[in-house]
């Protein structure tokens, strides 16, 4: 049986956003930054502040990985790798207990990256069948699939992956419609590349012109009786779609001359994304998610120069925009115009990004400091809680629990 599709109103029209939000009455985060990477979770009871006793659980990760968690019922899947890069793991970790399930170990090639990359900085993704995972070296680039039970289904050995500045890889793979979607953009051969996610048979291939890798991850935008929308970023294409069920070309936006790293967001009839480099944003850009074509900047609905985030992706809630910087400068705009109602410096530095729960959102700095605040028009911070760990990775809500990775492990707190 398919589990049931979610749909959001939007815009009119109700958005499939391509993953499933709820199974068996649970909330869902099947992949980064939950169903359709929007960050949004409708789970109350979660605190704003608390103390190291307050966690359900904590559990001690081998090796090290930025990859966030990806969570389907009792099951949360992460990715780790030791220091050098050789030896790599997938976990599932029972999150009612923390204890691990299974781990299943892969053999890696080190590689130069960049200091504030991992070697497992993918996130995986689940339909509640299969999780699906990949790991890139200047060598390979693997994508494999296991059941529930941890054992592997297959196995696909995309090519190499170039990356001439040496920042490594940082896309995760999602599922819809029974395919695993890769955006594969580096400085080498590129592509966006759809699997069949049981077989891990080529469904489509659509190849991309790259001028500089790009570590962002697509979104699918799909609503009833149209095309399905793939929004993918690069420089070199900028912002663009293709049909998510055959890979032809619907837009392109060239708007980007920097490096493409937070991924885009849907948010009313318009897809948002940024690029940028040397740790801060450059340019944002917010097209219209119909266009057709090759568009150009001035087609499109807002842009922005200031106070942009650079590796954080941005967050639309309840027709808001909220930027949150790597510098800790947090911005929160019209979505529908671009208009700033307000700008705060929370301070810290951030690679995570920012997700929203019942409201609130939850950010996490390098140094593992938890900011969170409220989501709306009026600056309100509620609280701050260091855990005590390094963080690069975003938080995931399903099951009535938050968990965070850190760099030595993963934390558990419940709703009250």
């Amino acid at each position: 049986m398919n589990p049931p599709r979610c749909f959001f109103r939007g815009f009119g029209l109700l958005l499939l956003l391509g993953s499933t939000m709820l199974s068996h009455g649970q909330e869902q985060w099947p992949r980064f930054r939950g169903v359709a990477g929007a960050g949004v979770s409708s789970q109350k009871g979660l605190p704003v502040q608390w103390e190291q006793g307050d966690y359900e659980w904590k559990t001690a990760l081998p090796g090290l990985g930025h990859g966030s968690p990806s969570v389907w019922d009792e099951h949360l899947f992460l990715v780790s790798a030791e220091a050098d890069g050789k030896s790599r793991v997938l976990l599932d970790i029972d999150t009612t207990t923390g204890k691990i399930r299974w781990q299943r170990n892969f053999t890696g090639q080190s590689y130069e990256k960049h200091e504030l990359n991992s070697f497992a900085s993918a996130t995986p993704a689940t339909d509640g069948k299969y999780v699906v995972t990949l790991f890139a070296s200047d060598q390979d680039f693997l994508v494999v699939a296991h059941d529930f039970t941890g054992q592997e289904i297959w196995k696909r050995d995309l090519g190499k992956f170039y990356n001439r500045h040496s920042h490594g890889c940082g896309t995760s793979p999602i599922l819809f419609e029974g395919q695993v979607i890769i955006a594969n953009q580096q400085d080498g051969a590129s592509s966006v590349v759809a699997l069949d996610v049981a077989t891990g048979k080529t469904r489509w291939k659509s190849e991309r012109k790259v001028r500089l890798t790009a570590h962002s991850t697509p979104v699918v935008l799909a609503r009833e009786n149209q095309v399905p929308r793939l929004f993918f970023t690069n420089t070199g294409d900028g912002i663009s779609s293709l049909d998510a069920l055959t890979g032809k070309l619907l837009s392109r936006a060239n708007v980007f001359n920097a490096r493409c790293v937070g991924s885009p967001v849907v948010v009313d009839n318009v897809v948002v994304a940024t690029c940028g480099g040397g740790g801060r944003g450059q340019f944002l850009a917010a097209i219209p998610v119909d266009g057709d074509g090759d568009l150009s900047v001035q087609e499109a609905t807002w842009t922005r120069e200031r106070n942009l985030p650079y590796v954080p992706t941005p967050l639309a809630y309840q027709g808001h925009l909220f930027l949150w910087g790597d510098n800790g400068v947090v911005v929160c705009l019209e979505a529908a115009t671009g208009r700033e109602i307000w700008t705060q410096r929370v301070g810290g530095i951030y690679s995570g990004s920012p997700v929203c729960i019942d409201g609130k959102l939850y950010c996490i700095a390098r140094d593992g400091t938890v900011v969170v605040m409220v989501a709306g028009p009026k600056y309100e911070l509620l609280g701050k809680t260091s855990l005590g760990d390094a963080c690069h990775s975003t938080p995931a809500v399903a099951g009535g629990r938050m968990f965070i990775r850190g760099f030595k492990h993963l934390y558990c707190l419940r709703a009250r």
